[in-house]
Formats: C-alpha cells, sequence, structure tokens
C-alpha cells in the first residue's frame, strides 16, 4: 500500500487489526474498531458506512494513542472507559473488573432462581456480594422490577463505579449500595438470593494470567488468596446465615475449583446439595446451593 494513499477508516482499521494481531490481541479486529469509534465519538456500526471517509489529524491522533496504549497491553474497556454486558453498557475504570461473557451466566442463573421463587414471593430481596462495577445487581434490577438489591462490595472506589452505572440506568430506587466486607456492615436483613462473583483466581495462577489482566485489574477482585477458595470459605457460612428458607447462593467460580466449592458447601448443614450450571464452553461455572430447613450450624 502506497504511501500517498490515504488513511481511510477502512484502511486505519485494516491497518491497526494487523499490528494488534502482532502485538498478541485476542481480537484485534474488533480492538481497533472499539478504538476507532471511541476516537471518532460515535457508535463502532457507524464504522461500516464510513470506510471511504478520512478523518481528520485530531481523531487519528487520539486514535493513535489509544492503539499506543493497547499495544502496550492496556485493556480495551478501561481505554474506552465502558464495557458491554448483558445488552446493556457499563461504565468501568481499573478499580473495578472488566465484566465478561462468563458472569453473564450468573445473571441467567440468577434470573431463573428468582422466577421460580417469584410463583410465591414476587417481591424478592437479593443481595449481590462483591458487585463491582454493579453489572449483576442492575441486570437483576432491570429485569426484576419488584425486587430490591442490596449490593455489597469492600471497595469504596468500586461503588463509585457501581453507582454511576446505577444511576445510568435509573435503577437507584431499588438497588442500596453497601461498603462491607460480606456482610460485615449490612444489618440483619434477609435475603431470598444472594448472587457473587467473587475473588477466585489462586495465587499460582495469578502469576499465569495474561498481562492485560495480572497488570491492570484490580488484585483485590482476582486473588482468592492461596487455593483461590479463602473468600467462598468465609462467604458460604455467612451467606446461610442471611439467606430465607428455601432461597439460594449463586457463586460464579472457576472450572478448577468448583470440586473444592461443593466440599464446602457440603460441609456446612445449611444447604441442601448443590448444582453445578456449565457456560457456553461446557465449562463448571456457576455453583447453586439450597437454603435448607435445618438448622445451619456454625463450625
Amino acid at each position: 500500500m502506497s504511501e500517498t494513499e490515504a488513511w481511510t477508516i477502512g484502511r486505519l482499521l485494516t491497518w491497526t487489526a494487523d499490528f494488534l494481531k502482532q502485538k498478541d490481541s485476542t481480537s484485534p479486529r474488533l480492538d481497533a474498531e472499539v478504538l476507532l469509534a471511541a476516537a471518532r465519538n460515535c457508535e463502532r456500526i457507524e464504522l461500516y458506512t464510513a470506510f471511504d471517509e478520512e478523518p481528520p489529524e485530531a481523531i487519528r491522533g487520539r486514535f493513535r494513542e489509544l492503539v499506543r496504549r493497547r499495544a502496550e497491553g492496556e485493556p480495551v474497556a478501561y481505554l474506552v472507559g465502558h464495557r458491554e454486558f448483558y445488552s446493556l453498557t457499563f461504565k468501568v475504570t481499573r478499580d473495578v473488573l472488566i465484566p465478561r461473557p462468563e458472569t453473564e451466566l450468573l445473571v441467567v442463573a440468577l434470573l431463573d432462581a428468582a422466577k421460580e421463587l417469584g410463583v410465591r414471593k414476587p417481591a424478592l430481596a437479593i443481595a449481590d456480594v462483591g458487585t463491582g462495577s454493579g453489572v449483576v445487581a442492575v441486570c437483576a434490577a432491570k429485569n426484576l422490577p419488584r425486587a430490591h438489591i442490596t449490593a455489597i462490595d469492600v471497595s469504596s472506589k468500586a461503588l463509585d463505579v457501581a453507582r454511576a452505572n446505577v444511576e445510568a440506568h435509573g435503577v437507584a430506587g431499588r438497588i442500596e449500595l453497601i461498603e462491607s466486607d460480606l456482610f460485615s456492615q449490612v444489618d440483619d436483613r434477609q435475603f431470598d438470593l444472594i448472587a457473587s462473583n467473587p475473588p477466585y483466581v489462586s495465587e499460582s495462577e495469578m502469576r499465569e494470567l495474561r498481562p492485560e489482566v495480572s497488570g491492570y485489574e484490580p488484585h483485590l477482585a482476582l486473588c482468592g488468596g492461596s487455593a483461590g477458595t479463602e473468600i467462598i470459605q468465609r462467604l458460604v457460612p455467612a451467606a446461610a446465615e442471611r439467606l430465607a428458607i428455601g432461597g439460594c447462593l449463586l457463586l460464579e467460580v472457576s472450572p478448577m475449583i468448583e470440586q473444592q466449592t461443593h466440599e464446602i458447601i457440603r460441609a456446612h448443614s445449611g444447604y441442601e446439595t448443590a448444582r453445578t450450571l456449565k457456560d457456553m464452553a461446557g465449562l463448571a461455572r456457576v455453583v447453586v446451593a439450597k437454603r435448607c430447613a435445618a438448622q445451619f450450624v456454625r463450625e
């Protein structure tokens, strides 16, 4: 391609996708499109009707800077400040994890459990423990208009991001945000459903993560301790004390700790036998445990 040829949108996308592929991007073309749409302040789909357009230097300059940072490993979601999740757009910053498609299964499981419980109790009380950017809480509120959600996180900065998303999606009246380590700062309220995407990456696994994850996303929200199950070991008994009889605990896990999670749940008399839901890749992703009528015994 001649250097005298115009840097049209089509040419910028092609060149950038090839460049980012060399930098080990797992989705170079998508990255290029999202970054150029951000630099151009337009929807990504609008690029397809403007392939022959030559953007002005100001836009190309913004785009070059975004591409430079992406090539150095910075995630696209942090560069553009938002991420799509469950057909909604959410603000993200480096204070929260980037929402991933796998977590959509947690939302689906939560909505299914709510539908089952809603037959006898339409107005449900739901807790989202470790809410991060608030994606699970917001999706619950958008799809369950009679539910009240308590969104909990130990990080005040994460809660600031969640609050922005709650307000942006018009559900502030039904989501209460609480800064707390699990339920330590929550009053004695009970919940019908408790959902959580807790930190579950072990310390050894942390060393094997791609640099764009380990180097940019918050360690507090990723690492679950030496075994990866330390937070889950605390959350399972705490949730049993907070769940109404017949209510459910829903946990996103990695396939590596699925069996350990079942063992932790079996060790406590507050739950019936748990079950596992698999994601689109056929991997164990969500563990669901129902609160039974047996008296919970603290170990």
